[in-house]
């Protein structure tokens, strides 16, 4: 009796854990092609403020600004991985299909923005989030032209 629970119990967790997640790259049909640009571009700017605060709380001594910073460096690690995932998983694996008469075009936007979300790990030079910016915008008007 107790294995009918527990098979019950995990069978119905992983359910709701299916539902819980935002595209699990089964077909249904509801896409929201602008929250993710709208997404991409909150990430951009997190990233830009992390650069300026990193580049300020880099020249403090006392420990509260050593944890600030390592907090600030580890935020835009985050918030570019996630522009990379975005791309990867929802425009390339879903969205782009290789039909698409402007499929190339596509594809180099795309490999732009994971470019410039790479670089901005790399860097706190203000020109790498302004880059990454212009990598979106770029790419979501090849995008919406398809």
């Amino acid at each position: 009796m107790k294995n009918i629970y527990l098979i019950s119990y995990v069978l119905i967790s992983f359910l709701f854990a299916n539902i819980s997640f935002g595209h699990c790259q089964v077909p249904c049909g509801v896409y929201t092609d602008d929250l993710r640009f709208m997404q991409m571009l909150e990430d951009q700017t997190t990233i830009e403020k992390s650069s300026k605060l990193i580049l300020e709380l880099s020249s403090k001594v006392d420990g509260q600004s050593k944890n600030q910073l390592a907090r600030w460096v580890a935020t835009k690690e985050s918030h570019a991985s996630k522009i990379q995932k975005i791309i990867a998983e929802y425009f390339l694996t879903q969205r782009i299909k290789s039909t698409a008469k402007n499929y190339e075009k596509l594809l180099k936007g795309a490999h732009s923005v994971m470019v410039a979300a790479m670089k901005c790990k790399q860097s706190t030079e203000a020109s790498a989030a302004n880059n990454l910016k212009t990598s979106i915008l770029t790419f979501q008007k090849i995008y919406e032209s398809k």
